[in-house]
């Protein structure tokens, strides 16, 4: 009989005690219209991880995403073996042609003193025009191939492929640089003080590296109808053939904000919205209709304040409490 009520007393209790832990939840909510709070005690929010910053004043620079490609400059290479030759050759024919007209002197000289006859002087005469003849062809050949090079590559490409110093054309054949051709969308220019941009094969903005403006490209790409440009990047990043994403200054558009860490963005039903603390336990739920992305998270310009204190860590876990909070107790 003992036994018995013991066992009775045991149920009882672990009842009591389940019952109180619902009654008591780890956070608690409330909402208001277009915005909603949350009350978590200071010993959740250790316990859970959460972590926050404070917002600090950042000017941004406006971002436009334009495409391109990683350019073979083999073509070029070919252009530049073609004007090597046709150099060659030409001073082969300038050097023959200055002999020709030595010779065409002593001819000369030799004919007025009766010394040779006017046969052999009209021979070196024609061997004077047949060689003046190779100099001008094998000129016209070079600045032939000069403008084939200019019409697809530019003036500072060409300069650079046919120089005697070729050292800046070396960097793309060593594989140290890579040549990209970045097309702007048909409504945007590039802004005349820019000289970098950033880039990046798989679209994600955070990786981006910087590439530096070279010219403008004579010819756009043919998918697209906008301006087109060449830059350089550091070749491990791009690899010829390879697209790659590109994001470009807006002229005139720096903008004050804050930058938040991407970590504390949170979506749910296609929405991104914030939390932000706003007291020693509590914290609201900030909807975000407008951000871009940068180099460090998401430049947000309206929304949220300097000063505020961000959550970073624990965005998810809040959410969650806020919709659990949601949820009728059964006896409702």
């Amino acid at each position: 009989m003992n036994a018995l009520l013991i066992a009775c007393f045991l149920i009882l209790n672990t009842t009591l005690g389940f019952a109180d832990d619902d009654d008591q939840p780890a956070a608690k909510q409330s909402s208001s219209a277009g915005s909603a709070t949350i009350f978590l005690s200071a010993a959740a929010q250790t316990a859970s991880g959460l972590q926050t910053i404070t917002l600090t004043p950042v000017n941004h620079q406006a971002e436009f995403t334009a495409y391109g490609k990683a350019v073979n400059i083999q073509p070029l290479i070919e252009l530049r073996h073609r004007y090597s030759l046709a150099l060659t050759e030409r001073n082969g024919a300038t050097a023959r042609f200055k002999q020709a007209e030595q010779n065409i002197k002593r001819q000369q000289d030799l004919y007025r003193d009766g010394a040779t006859s006017k046969h052999n002087l009209q021979v070196q005469q024609a061997q004077w025009q047949t060689d003046k003849a190779q100099v001008d062809a094998s000129g016209a050949q070079g600045e032939a191939i000069a403008d084939e090079a200019r019409l697809n590559w530019g003036k500072s490409l060409t300069e650079w492929a046919l120089s005697s110093d070729s050292d800046r054309l070396n960097v793309f054949l060593s594989g140290k640089q890579t040549l990209l051709q970045i097309t702007l969308p048909v409504n945007k220019q590039l802004a005349g003080d820019i000289q970098s941009i950033y880039v990046e094969a798989s679209g994600n903005r955070s990786a981006a590296h910087k590439a530096e403006l070279i010219s403008a490209a004579p010819q756009t790409d043919t998918t697209a109808q906008g301006e087109s440009y060449f830059f350089q990047t550091d070749g491990h990043h791009a690899r010829p053939g390879m697209r790659v994403a590109a994001w470009i200054p807006e002229q005139d558009e720096n903008q004050s904000g804050v930058v938040i860490p991407k970590s504390a963005l949170i979506w749910h039903m296609e929405q991104a919205f914030v939390y932000i603390k706003t007291a020693e336990e509590q914290f609201s739920r900030r909807t975000i209709d407008q951000f871009s992305a940068t180099a460090d998270g998401y430049f947000v310009g309206n929304g949220i304040n300097i000063g505020e204190q961000l959550v970073i860590t624990g965005g998810q876990m809040l959410l969650s409490e806020e919709f659990r909070g949601q949820i009728p107790d059964e006896d409702d």
